[in-house]
């Protein structure tokens, strides 16, 4: 598809400039391109680029939106307006957008533009040490299972004092209790979490009506993409912000609303012609990506589905290949199959990096690495951030805490990193202010520690990122600890050069800006961002991961009942809306692939230490004979359901 050869229906979108506008884009229909035309005709018809706002869900997704809408502006020979950086359109994902009001507006949260962002195991810490102020047991009440609940609150917009309010059953008030001393954790430290970041952006722009007209006023054209996956909190940002002028144009497909489970509400999309009576409603049907055969595939297996807007994919690609089904007898033998697969169409030609292989759980991976493995064929698993690494987070934190000193977490986090003698409980004793109660040794090492913390900020404060990284490599002993190591010190100190040319990146930036915008990005990285580095490898992730992705060929591994379609270990029966949300599961993975489609099953599975008895997926079945051929092992014992884990 040419860059600039719209077809009918893009064209309408993309001239269709003032009021609410609907576009319900299938998958691989040219729902960016559309988008970023949109933009750019906004500013060829006079609009200033800075007053035009975009925003989508992951990093991976607002770069390549960015990118494009730039090229867009920079190569159109009708536009004489020079661009400067400032006179570009906002793009940006939610988050990152809820970190920019924030910390322009940090005197009304009564924080510093400083604040830290808590990720997830932060939080988990934070919830951990709530439980044991309260004398709860953490194996009792797991961190992880209360740090969901208050997420998931607070993304329906939910505070504290609403919640403490309401809740009635005991484990509620638990919950209560902790997130009470969560809050007053995140409070000392000046620190936010994740949910905050949208959470305090819809309170300010609700209770402050001068500050959300005066982001109205900054953005007259708002563009929301992925609309199907917006939550509770996000809906409302959106709806605050487009109220006055109702510029706002929404892009989604309810056939891929798949994370309910994280508080993405269907009905926002849904109902935003009621939101909107004015709305004028687009389609785009017509796919780029995929073979009629898979297009006819998806479309058999989604229109199944009751919750869902009338569409039908079409391709003038060609027919393609069929469907290849591949049986086999134990989930071992599915991956040798897998891999064995994989290593053909490697040597017929296609790049590693064109294939992935989808699964529903995560703990389907560990098989399938064994077999990539074994078989030699290079591979790359989704799931592990690079910001997650304990070296770099430590990296990270020793920048945190010489610019917030009031951030606990990351204080206690790298005060013995490398080992310098100091203990939690000293530390602790340090940041209550009570130092003049340790002994001279001890008063020594923290003098030492927080003059280290000095010399960080002071290098923070006027050196690039990339600079400032490899001080924190030198001077804190890092490098000379890691460099000594054996192999997988080693690998902690590549990464953490790695993590230097992650930073020169922002190296352009104004100082202060750079830092803050580095930190910010970690913070919010997302499992697609290991992609960025695009090894030569077959990808390996779940099929929630692979969302916005597209792959030449694409293997559904475990297509088995109670797996995928998935049914949780406490739960008698499915409900139709997570059936419906099962399908539109399957129904993603499918539309990731352009040529050809691989789907998988095992007759037997093993299970916490127990074989289980699969029945193939109603899903195979929904897709039409004609579209599939079989390989593989057809003699199967049938009709006994298996258990599986939870993703």
């Amino acid at each position: 598809m040419h860059e600039n050869n719209l077809n009918i229906r893009q064209k309408d979108a993309v001239e269709t400039l003032e009021g609410p506008l609907l576009i319900i884009a299938g998958a691989g229909a040219g729902k960016t391109k559309t988008i970023t035309h949109r933009i750019l005709n906004l500013i060829k018809h006079g609009v200033q680029p800075s007053k035009i706002l975009a925003i989508t869900f992951t990093n991976k997704a607002a770069k390549e939106m960015r990118e494009r809408v730039f090229h867009l502006i920079e190569s159109d020979k009708t536009l004489n307006i020079p661009i400067s950086f400032a006179e570009r359109p906002f793009v940006s994902t939610f988050h990152a957008l809820g970190v920019h009001i924030i910390k322009e507006n940090s005197a009304l949260l009564g924080i510093t533009r400083h604040f830290t962002i808590y990720d997830r195991g932060d939080s988990k810490r934070a919830i951990k040490d709530a439980l044991e102020e309260l004398s709860l047991d953490p194996k009792q009440y797991e961190p992880g299972t209360i740090l969901n609940v208050i997420s998931r609150e607070k993304g329906d917009g939910i505070t504290l004092s609403t919640y403490k309010n309401n809740q009635k059953e005991y484990f509620q008030k638990i919950v209560a209790q902790v997130w009470e001393k969560y809050e007053a954790t995140l409070a000392k430290e000046k620190s936010l979490d994740f949910d905050d970041l949208l959470l305090k952006t819809a309170m300010i722009l609700k209770m402050h009506p001068e500050v959300k007209k005066r982001y109205a006023s900054i953005w007259n054209y708002i563009h929301i993409d992925e609309y199907q996956d917006t939550n509770r909190v996000q809906y409302e940002i959106a709806s605050l912000l487009a109220e006055s002028h109702r510029n706002i144009c929404v892009v989604g497909d309810v056939d891929q609303n798949i994370y309910s489970w994280r508080g993405a509400d269907i009905e926002n999309l849904l109902n935003f012609e009621k939101e909107y009576p004015e709305a004028k409603v687009i389609t785009l049907e017509e796919n780029y990506r995929s073979t009629q055969t898979i297009l006819a595939a998806a479309n058999n297996v989604i229109k199944k589905n009751t919750m869902r807007r009338e569409k039908n994919l079409f391709t003038k690609n060609i027919e393609g290949e069929k469907i290849e089904l591949l049986i086999s007898y134990t989930e071992h033998e599915e991956a040798r199959m897998i891999a064995d697969e994989a290593r053909k169409l490697i040597s017929d030609g296609t790049n590693a990096r064109e294939i992935a292989v989808l699964y529903r759980a995560n703990f389907q991976s560990r098989v399938l690495e064994e077999a990539f493995l074994n078989k030699n064929i290079p591979y790359q698993v989704l799931g592990v951030k690079f910001f997650e690494r304990k070296e770099v987070k430590d990296v990270l934190s020793f920048i945190k805490a010489s610019l917030n000193r009031e951030s606990t977490n990351d204080m206690v986090r790298i005060v013995n990193v490398p080992p310098r003698g100091i203990g939690k409980a000293t530390m602790l004793k340090v940041i209550a202010g009570q130092e003049k109660t340790l002994g001279p040794s001890l008063r020594n090492k923290v003098e030492q520690f927080l003059h280290l913390l000095e010399k960080i900020k002071a290098v923070a404060l006027k050196e690039t990122p990339s600079t400032l990284i490899k001080y924190i490599i030198k001077e804190t002993g890092m490098e000379t600890v890691y460099k000594n190591g054996g192999l997988e010190e080693q690998e902690k100190l590549e990464n953490l050069r790695e993590l230097v040319s992650v930073a020169s990146q922002y190296d352009a930036l104004p100082t202060g800006e750079a830092i803050e915008k580095l930190l910010e990005n970690a913070a919010l990285a997302t499992d697609q961002d290991e992609l960025e580095k695009d090894h030569d490898a077959v990808k390996l992730m779940t099929v929630h991961a692979s969302k916005g992705l597209e792959f030449d060929y694409v293997f559904i591994a475990g297509l088995e009942e109670d797996l995928f379609p998935h049914q949780r270990m406490n739960e008698k029966e499915v409900s139709e809306s997570q059936s419906e949300e099962e399908r539109r599961l399957f129904y993603v993975a499918i539309t990731r692939a352009r040529k050809k489609v691989f789907l998988s099953y095992a007759q037997l599975r093993t299970i916490y230490g127990a074989q289980k008895v699969n029945t193939p997926s109603n899903f195979i079945s929904d897709i039409g004979d004609e579209h599939i051929e079989s390989k593989g092992d057809e003699e199967a014992p049938r009709g006994v359901k298996a258990i599986f884990i939870d993703f």
